[in-house]
């Protein structure tokens, strides 16, 4: 199984929901920065048609005012009885992984399952969805100092570790902090097709697909010495997708030892050379594909793969569609 993936997923479907209602939990010591994450992303109105892709609530778990993380008190539009109706609920983590959730909050949410409720849960959410036994025989994740964690509690579960997010349709879990905006993005782009996730991701300013595991949030910062950063060469790299990638040369261009040139590239990007290029060629084709006007075997000439059969490989495998249902959606 490769170490390294963005996402799990199977090939989305573009489906508005017939039911927009979307409910954002909020709790005692809520995590301040997924809820934050989740306000932006599906509380605000789309640019192009003014109007919101949600319809947007939140739920409390507890009653009355409460405190989040960060000194804030908040009350908000009501409790676990708006759960009820909810196409889409969203747990923007949860105070603690050793804190179990109320039995009201979890008869509330599998009672939503039951019903039909997609449930969506940010980092530490998906130990909220555990003890409600929603994940019981599917894939999931969660923060990575924690997917150890859930995978001992819950042996039911498939615990995918170093992925950013996993969809399985009517549960769908994603690791911590950043993460969970590019599970927001991938329930827009689910729900709502690439040009509108595009442009949320625009709003939001951060990429909308992000190549890489959550292996490169661990390696540790480097400090450039001069002359030796490698600023210079990624640069030159980009403006050269469709030459081949010699490691021999990028080591003697760096002024480096192979062996050093590649330590010092994990170090600097999280990944290794090939993995780089291939995650910016993907993003180069996901741009020029967003146009009509370049054929797919244009576009996998000018992103550096060659063919287009090459192109398709790599969107099936990184993406989980084709070029051709990439483009449909954009």
């Amino acid at each position: 199984m490769p170490t390294m993936l963005t996402r799990f997923t199977s090939p989305p479907a573009v489906t508005p929901p017939l039911n927009r209602r979307l409910v954002l939990l909020a709790y005692e010591c809520l995590c301040t920065f997924e809820f934050g994450t989740a306000v932006e992303a599906f509380g605000r109105a789309d640019e192009a048609t003014g109007e919101p892709l949600y319809d947007m609530v939140v739920a409390s778990v507890e009653t009355g005012i409460f405190g989040a993380q960060g000194g804030i008190r908040l009350v908000v539009d009501g409790g676990l009885e708006l759960l009820e109706g909810a196409g889409t609920i969203v747990i923007p983590g949860w105070r603690s992984i050793d804190a179990p959730p109320s039995p009201d909050l979890i008869d509330a949410l599998q009672q939503a399952h039951a019903n039909g409720t997609r449930i969506v849960s940010i980092c530490a959410g998906s130990f909220v969805l555990a003890a409600a036994g929603l994940l019981d025989g599917k894939r999931a994740t969660a923060h990575w100092n924690s997917t150890d964690a859930l995978a001992q509690r819950y042996p039911k579960i498939q615990v995918m570790h170093g992925v950013i997010y996993v969809d399985e349709g009517s549960v769908i879990t994603s690791s911590g902090g950043a993460a969970g905006v590019d599970l927001c993005l991938h329930l827009i782009r689910r729900d709502f097709g690439a040009t509108v996730a595009n442009r949320a991701a625009r709003r939001m300013v951060t990429p909308t697909h992000r190549e890489g595991g959550q292996a490169q949030y661990l390696a540790m910062p480097v400090t450039e010495r001069h002359g030796k950063s490698l600023s210079p060469l990624l640069d030159r790299l980009r403006a050269r997708l469709d030459k081949p990638l010699a490691i021999a040369q990028l080591a003697a261009e760096s002024g480096m030892s192979r062996r050093t040139f590649l330590r010092r590239f994990q170090e600097s990007t999280g990944t290794s050379p090939g993995e780089w290029m291939l995650n910016i060629r993907l993003q180069n084709a996901c741009r020029l594909l967003e146009s009509e006007t370049l054929s797919i075997e244009l576009v996998a000439e000018q992103s550096g793969f060659g063919s287009a059969e090459t192109l398709r490989h790599h969107f099936r495998r990184r993406l989980g569609i084709t070029p051709t249902e990439y483009r449909r959606q954009a």
